[in-house]
């Protein structure tokens, strides 16, 4: 029940909130919630590499947030202040070459730990920083606003939906993926139906921003919210495996009733890059 509390209060919280960042404060191509997501970002980042500890792979938490970040900070360099757009693989090389040459002149009974620091350094770069660096390139995209939030409601509904329909129908219907035991058919078949209905809505009140060229509109929100939908349950499913590998509960405590920050934004991490490209494909042509 504790639980239960927690999690309504950060959703009668989170949701107001996340809509005020992306629709209030857009100045400077939504530079707030870039900022955000830069954060959020490096938070995951040193949970993932808590979680790579417990497999030897060790990296000091301060690299890891700092590796963590660099991508989504350099597009928004590029997005947010202009800058060439060179500047985001640049970012990349160059903390894949910190990674790579920092322990060159460590003493020779730590070499063998090189190899599993320089997995995580790596690691560390690419999830959940790259992933998310996809949120910031949407706004760059015309009426961003309405594109950023209608994929973050997406993701929301399908989150919020999957845990209450597991809550409420998913008993006897569990254990159908190993890496996730408790995820219900129930739950999956709830948060799906929410995000086919969440890009549904996003045709129908907002068709300015979701119009198609490609297909009929109704499919092609339909599409939308099927792929990113998908996408989002996986992305879930992908954190649990690596959860369960290492046989932790939660990635954090940070945020109550949902666990730690990569437990928040393991869905939108996957689904951001896909959204972007399907909406970019049925939308933005």
């Amino acid at each position: 029940m504790k639980k239960l509390i927690q999690r309504f209060l950060m959703f009668i919280i989170g949701l107001p909130l996340t809509v005020i960042i992306v629709v209030a404060l857009p100045q400077k191509h939504h530079l707030v919630a870039n900022i955000t997501v830069i954060l959020l970002s490096a938070l995951g980042a040193v949970e993932f590499a808590e979680l790579l500890k417990q497999k030897n792979n060790v990296i000091s938490l301060a690299e890891a947030a700092i590796l963590g970040a660099l991508s989504p900070l350099a597009m928004t360099l590029a997005v947010s202040f202009g800058l060439h757009g060179e500047v985001i693989p640049a970012a990349f090389i160059l903390g894949a070459a910190w990674v790579l040459v920092s322990r060159v002149f460590v003493q020779e009974d730590k070499l063998r730990d090189v190899t599993g620091r320089a997995a995580a350094g790596f690691a560390v770069m690419m999830y959940p920083g790259l992933f998310m660096a996809w949120i910031i390139r949407m706004a760059l995209l015309d009426h961003a606003d309405m594109v950023i939030l209608m994929f973050l409601f997406m993701v929301i509904a399908n989150d919020s939906t999957a845990w209450a329909a597991g809550l409420l129908f998913g008993k006897g219907n569990q254990g159908i993926i190993p890496v996730s035991p408790n995820k219900s058919v129930a739950g999956f078949i709830g948060g799906f139906v929410a995000s086919v209905l969440v890009g549904l809505g996003a045709v129908l009140l907002v068709p300015e921003v979701f119009s198609s060229r490609r297909l009929p509109t109704i499919y092609a929100g339909i599409i939308l919210g099927c792929i990113s939908g998908i996408a989002a349950g996986l992305g879930d499913l992908g954190e649990s495996a690596m959860k369960r590998s290492v046989q932790v509960k939660d990635s954090g405590s940070i945020i109550p009733g949902r666990g730690g920050v990569l437990d928040t934004i393991d869905s939108i991490c996957l689904a951001a890059p896909v959204y972007y490209a399907s909406y970019w494909f049925l939308f933005g042509l």
